[in-house]
Protein backbone atom coordinates (compact mmCIF):
# COMPACT_ATOMS: atom_id res chain seq x y z
CA UNK A 1 0.00 0.00 0.00
CA UNK A 2 2.95 2.61 1.23
CA UNK A 3 4.21 1.72 -2.41
CA UNK A 4 0.98 2.85 -4.21
CA UNK A 5 0.89 5.97 -2.48
CA UNK A 6 4.58 6.75 -2.96
CA UNK A 7 3.78 6.00 -6.67
CA UNK A 8 0.59 7.82 -7.02
CA UNK A 9 2.25 10.92 -5.23
CA UNK A 10 4.84 10.90 -7.79
CA UNK A 11 2.66 10.74 -11.20
CA UNK A 12 1.07 13.76 -9.55
CA UNK A 13 3.88 15.70 -9.01
CA UNK A 14 5.04 14.68 -12.63
CA UNK A 15 1.86 15.32 -14.14
CA UNK A 16 1.38 19.28 -12.65
CA UNK A 17 4.63 19.93 -13.75
CA UNK A 18 6.12 20.23 -9.98
CA UNK A 19 8.74 17.47 -10.12
CA UNK A 20 11.93 17.63 -12.44
CA UNK A 21 10.22 20.37 -14.40
CA UNK A 22 11.96 24.46 -15.30
CA UNK A 23 11.69 26.65 -12.40
CA UNK A 24 8.40 29.34 -12.16
CA UNK A 25 8.86 32.41 -10.48
CA UNK A 26 6.31 34.98 -9.67
CA UNK A 27 8.16 38.31 -8.32
CA UNK A 28 6.22 40.64 -7.06
CA UNK A 29 6.54 44.73 -7.11
CA UNK A 30 4.28 46.84 -4.61
CA UNK A 31 6.78 50.36 -4.88
CA UNK A 32 8.63 51.67 -7.93
CA UNK A 33 11.19 53.46 -5.61
CA UNK A 34 12.10 50.94 -2.97
CA UNK A 35 11.65 47.59 -4.84
CA UNK A 36 11.79 47.81 -9.06
CA UNK A 37 15.43 47.95 -9.92
CA UNK A 38 16.24 45.74 -7.38
CA UNK A 39 13.75 43.32 -8.81
CA UNK A 40 14.54 43.82 -11.97
CA UNK A 41 18.31 43.05 -11.22
CA UNK A 42 17.39 39.74 -9.23
CA UNK A 43 15.21 38.70 -12.20
CA UNK A 44 18.08 39.69 -14.81
CA UNK A 45 20.77 37.55 -12.25
CA UNK A 46 18.22 34.69 -12.18
CA UNK A 47 18.06 34.28 -16.18
CA UNK A 48 21.51 34.55 -16.60
CA UNK A 49 21.98 31.67 -13.85
CA UNK A 50 19.00 29.52 -15.04
CA UNK A 51 17.92 30.75 -18.58
CA UNK A 52 15.02 28.30 -19.02
CA UNK A 53 13.20 29.69 -16.01
CA UNK A 54 9.76 30.97 -16.20
CA UNK A 55 9.43 34.53 -14.84
CA UNK A 56 6.16 36.80 -13.93
CA UNK A 57 6.33 40.37 -12.78
CA UNK A 58 3.17 41.46 -10.90
CA UNK A 59 3.04 44.51 -10.12
CA UNK A 60 0.77 46.66 -7.98
CA UNK A 61 0.32 49.78 -6.16
CA UNK A 62 2.99 52.04 -6.54
CA UNK A 63 4.58 49.35 -7.92
CA UNK A 64 3.06 49.70 -11.38
CA UNK A 65 4.95 53.23 -11.90
CA UNK A 66 7.94 51.49 -13.28
CA UNK A 67 6.09 50.10 -16.19
CA UNK A 68 4.68 53.53 -17.23
CA UNK A 69 6.62 55.10 -20.42
CA UNK A 70 8.98 57.34 -20.02
CA UNK A 71 9.35 55.81 -16.18
CA UNK A 72 12.55 57.07 -14.33
CA UNK A 73 14.37 55.23 -11.49
CA UNK A 74 16.33 56.99 -8.91
CA UNK A 75 19.30 57.69 -10.55
CA UNK A 76 17.79 58.82 -13.35
CA UNK A 77 17.90 56.06 -15.61
CA UNK A 78 14.59 55.01 -17.98
CA UNK A 79 13.43 51.59 -16.85
CA UNK A 80 12.75 51.28 -20.69
CA UNK A 81 16.01 49.57 -21.22
CA UNK A 82 16.10 47.01 -18.35
CA UNK A 83 12.47 46.30 -18.96
CA UNK A 84 12.77 46.07 -22.61
CA UNK A 85 15.82 43.42 -22.11
CA UNK A 86 13.65 41.00 -19.73
CA UNK A 87 10.99 40.62 -21.97
CA UNK A 88 13.14 39.79 -25.26
CA UNK A 89 14.01 37.35 -22.51
CA UNK A 90 10.70 35.86 -22.15
CA UNK A 91 9.37 37.83 -18.70
CA UNK A 92 6.04 38.88 -18.65
CA UNK A 93 4.94 42.28 -16.68
CA UNK A 94 1.45 42.14 -15.44
CA UNK A 95 -0.29 45.56 -14.12
CA UNK A 96 -2.80 44.80 -11.77
CA UNK A 97 -5.97 46.27 -13.27
CA UNK A 98 -7.53 47.53 -9.75
CA UNK A 99 -4.44 49.24 -9.30
CA UNK A 100 -5.58 51.50 -12.73
CA UNK A 101 -9.40 52.09 -11.77
CA UNK A 102 -7.49 53.16 -7.75
CA UNK A 103 -5.45 55.46 -9.07
CA UNK A 104 -7.05 56.87 -12.50
CA UNK A 105 -4.31 55.77 -14.42
CA UNK A 106 -4.86 54.86 -18.31
CA UNK A 107 -3.36 51.71 -20.02
CA UNK A 108 -2.02 54.16 -22.80
CA UNK A 109 0.33 55.37 -19.76
CA UNK A 110 2.33 51.94 -19.72
CA UNK A 111 4.96 50.42 -21.91
CA UNK A 112 3.25 48.41 -25.28
CA UNK A 113 4.46 45.05 -24.15
CA UNK A 114 2.72 45.24 -20.66
CA UNK A 115 0.12 43.01 -19.84
CA UNK A 116 -2.59 43.28 -17.37
CA UNK A 117 -4.64 41.62 -14.81
CA UNK A 118 -7.53 41.95 -12.75
CA UNK A 119 -6.42 41.66 -9.65
CA UNK A 120 -2.91 41.17 -9.13
CA UNK A 121 -3.28 39.60 -5.55
CA UNK A 122 -5.45 36.92 -7.09
CA UNK A 123 -2.88 36.24 -9.82
CA UNK A 124 0.01 36.15 -6.97
CA UNK A 125 -2.03 33.83 -5.60
CA UNK A 126 -3.19 31.75 -8.05
CA UNK A 127 0.44 31.81 -9.58
CA UNK A 128 1.88 29.98 -6.32
CA UNK A 129 -1.33 27.96 -6.83
CA UNK A 130 0.31 26.64 -9.75
CA UNK A 131 3.33 25.90 -8.59
CA UNK A 132 5.30 29.57 -9.11
CA UNK A 133 7.60 30.12 -6.79
CA UNK A 134 7.05 34.14 -5.15
CA UNK A 135 9.77 36.31 -4.22
CA UNK A 136 9.56 40.05 -3.19
CA UNK A 137 12.22 41.90 -3.80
Amino acid sequence: MKCFRLFAVVCALLVSGVAWSQDKVVYHISETDSQALAGLRSVRNHLDTDPTAKIVVVAIGNGVDFLMEGAKDKNGSDFAGPVSALLGRGVRFEVCEITLKLRDLQREKFILDAEYTPSGVVRLTKLQLQGYAYIRP
